[in-house]
């Protein structure tokens, strides 16, 4: 079967950053509701369209075409009273950015009373390098293409 719309792909990741350094890795086979529903970033999910099992591949992608330009917009300084106690730099919260969509934001300092939040991706500014290997294409399930991500063994579980 050929990657196409509506179909769940399984495959095996590798990053790494412009220098080579390895930034994260699959431990197990993740799988992803291919078509354009927002499950990976568009240039991978180009490069995998009309792909079959067995098929692999290294891009290489500028900043803007893997988590963009940082936004200084998603920097935050929060009082420390609002947040439960135990919070740690290095933590992930979720909270509304300004535009009231929900967000993930990462704890990157606590000073006294506050706490600076920023919701850019760890990997925002790079260019980065994706190895990706493809291991299973089949047919998404109705429920699949009805919430717009894989179910199953490596894809979201509810």
């Amino acid at each position: 079967m050929k990657i196409g719309k509506d179909t769940v792909v399984t495959m095996t990741y590798k990053v790494l950053n412009a220098q080579g350094k390895t930034l994260d890795q699959s431990q197990e086979p993740t799988a992803y509701l291919h078509g354009g529903y927002d499950n990976t970033l568009p240039k991978i999910e180009a490069a995998l369209d009309g792909q079959e099992v067995g098929f692999g591949t290294t891009l290489n992608l500028s900043a803007a075409d893997a988590f963009g330009e940082r936004d200084e917009g998603l920097l935050k300084t929060i009082p420390k009273s609002e947040f439960p106690p135990g919070v740690k730099v290095g933590g992930q919260l979720r909270g509304l950015a300004d535009d009231g969509s929900e967000h993930v934001f990462n704890v990157l300092k606590i000073k006294g009373d506050k706490v600076l939040l920023d919701g850019n991706h760890p990997w925002v500014g790079q260019a980065l390098r994706f190895a990706l290997k493809v291991l299973e294409v089949r047919a998404a399930s109705a429920d699949e293409v009805t919430h717009r991500h894989a179910h199953g063994a490596h894809g979201h579980h509810h």
